[in-house]
């Protein structure tokens, strides 16, 4: 996977998006410009997931990323309860315009399923139902998978003399 490098410096790349991402926690939607958003998103998911997991390791894990005792404390009570169900994909981003100064794509990066979205979750997709094997594939199926055949035991047999 490639990172964007932002036009910054590692430090300085590793510092900004610390305090997006603990910004995005504490207000829950910002905007800044696409690229930018798609690292945030990112890192913001993984700071979900450490709060789902609840563990020590998981919060000290965070603590050391993210910015302010109350982004880590929303973080594993508020965003952990509303995300328990949730496998994935807790942020999401809307492109909004084009920055006047440069020209750069602008885009809101909000975490999904809160009040005040601007724009609802879509709803799961059920599962397609399981297609049928065909017969050659069962058959095959049913060779790799079944069972050595047993020899005859001797007793079953009479014997003749």
């Amino acid at each position: 996977m490639t990172h964007r490098k932002l036009g910054r410096n590692a430090a300085h790349r590793v510092s900004m998006l610390k305090t997006m991402v603990s910004q995005l926690v504490k207000h829950e939607r910002i905007e800044t410009t696409v690229a930018k958003a798609k690292e945030v998103r990112r890192l913001a998911d993984n700071m979900v997931q450490l709060g789902k997991e609840g563990t020590l390791d998981a919060a000290r894990q965070a603590a050391a990323f993210v910015r302010g005792d109350d982004v880590m404390h929303k973080l594993f009570t508020e965003l952990a309860y509303r995300y328990k169900d949730r496998v994935g994909g807790y942020t999401r981003i809307l492109r909004t315009r084009i920055r006047v100064g440069d020209a750069a794509p602008m885009a809101y990066i909000e975490f999904v399923d809160r009040e005040n979205e601007l724009r609802e979750a879509k709803p799961a997709r059920p599962q397609p139902p399981p297609r049928p094997m065909d017969p050659w594939a069962r058959s095959k199926a049913n060779q790799y998978w079944a069972s050595p055949k047993d020899p005859p035991t001797p007793s079953s047999e009479p014997e003749e003399q």
